[in-house]
Order: structure tokens, then sequence, then C-alpha cells
């Protein structure tokens, strides 16, 4: 559970935006957003794969980008 402890003098807006960094980095929301209905285990690990993919081809993108740029 995220709490934040409102200093005197601090403003509403403050404490707001220190609350919404705080549950950010918590991964609160990503965690109720993830249980809000069942996954199967296959949905899940499909899920993961194709993230990973995602990932992997970014990074060849990049680096093709960095070596096309350093042969100019």
């Amino acid at each position: 559970m995220s709490d934040v402890i409102v200093g005197e003098g601090e403003g509403f807006e403050s404490a707001l935006r220190r609350f919404n960094k705080r549950v950010q980095f918590d991964g609160t929301l990503r965690a109720a957003k993830r249980h809000t209905y069942y996954e199967k285990p296959s949905d899940r690990r499909r899920r993961e794969h194709a993230a990973t993919l995602r990932k992997l081809m970014k990074k060849k993108l990049r680096a093709e980008a960095r070596l096309a740029q350093r042969s100019r």
C-alpha cells in the first residue's frame, strides 16, 4: 500500500503528485490492471513472449541504425 505523509504547509497538489509517483513506482496500478480478469497461463506466456520479441526487435533495429550511422 502506497502512502504519503503530507508535510505542514504542503499543498494538496504537491502531495497528490508525490502519491501518483509513488503508486507508479510501486506498480500498484499495473498489478490491479493485471488482476482485473483471469488470464490463462498459455495466454500469459504468449503475451510475454510477444513482448520479448518486440524488445529484441527494437534492440536489433537500434544496433543496425548505430552501425549504419558509423559507416557513413
